[in-house]
């Protein structure tokens, strides 16, 4: 995934460094103040930004916590573990990397979202395919849509009972929504296709 970097910006005298979003989106987890290791950033992830962003892979994480804590933005140390496994290194955010996170959601600009509809692409392709499949993709399409919604559904009613995780969990509700609608933009195209079969049929029966 190609990101672009948010150029420096001045915060007093200081200026900050130029970082791509993944780095503001694992910075973002760590404000909300607990120490997490890679694998718990990796699982919060997959919980919550998937639904609207995308989920890092986990050496795109252990990437950024390095440049994090290269710029002083996430410090780290070694904690060993109950269980008897290998000590696991945790990362918690510094005061400079919160005040970092805060000036960029409050300051970065607003980037309009960038649409990259895989299906979309296969039906504007339609002339290219059997009707049968365009139905088959827009179908799988419904079910994984679907399959989102319900997803984002469990996970709202999660977030809502942490009270520092209310503003995600509004975000989880958008997701829900924006799945709602691709389940029911995927009917409609159904529906979509089969009037325009019809037309055909009309039109060559004549």
């Amino acid at each position: 995934m190609t990101e672009t970097r948010a150029g420096a910006v001045n915060a007093g005298d200081a200026e900050r460094p130029a970082l791509p979003a993944t780095s503001w989106a694992v910075l973002g987890l760590l404000s909300f103040g607990e120490e997490l290791s890679g694998y718990d950033l990796k699982k919060w992830s997959d919980g919550s930004l998937r639904f609207f962003y995308w989920s890092p892979s986990f050496s795109q994480i252990y990437g950024e916590l390095k440049r994090l804590e290269n710029v002083g933005y996430v410090s780290s140390r070694m904690v060993a573990q109950e269980t008897g496994n290998r000590d696991k290194r945790v990362y918690v955010i510094t005061d400079e990397g919160m005040a970092a996170v805060r000036h960029w959601a409050r300051e970065a600009p607003v980037e309009p979202p960038v649409l990259k509809h895989g299906v979309m692409l296969r039906l504007w392709l339609g002339h290219l395919l059997e009707a049968d499949r365009m139905r088959e993709v827009l179908g799988r399409h419904r079910e994984y849509a679907e399959a989102m919604r319900r997803r984002a559904e469990v996970d709202v009613e999660t977030a809502r009972a942490e009270e520092a995780w209310a503003y995600p969990s509004l975000v989880l509700k958008w997701s829900e929504r924006f799945y709602t609608a691709e389940r029911d933009l995927a009917d409609a195209m159904l529906a979509d296709l089969d009037e325009m079969d019809g037309r055909r049929g009309c039109s060559g029966a004549g």
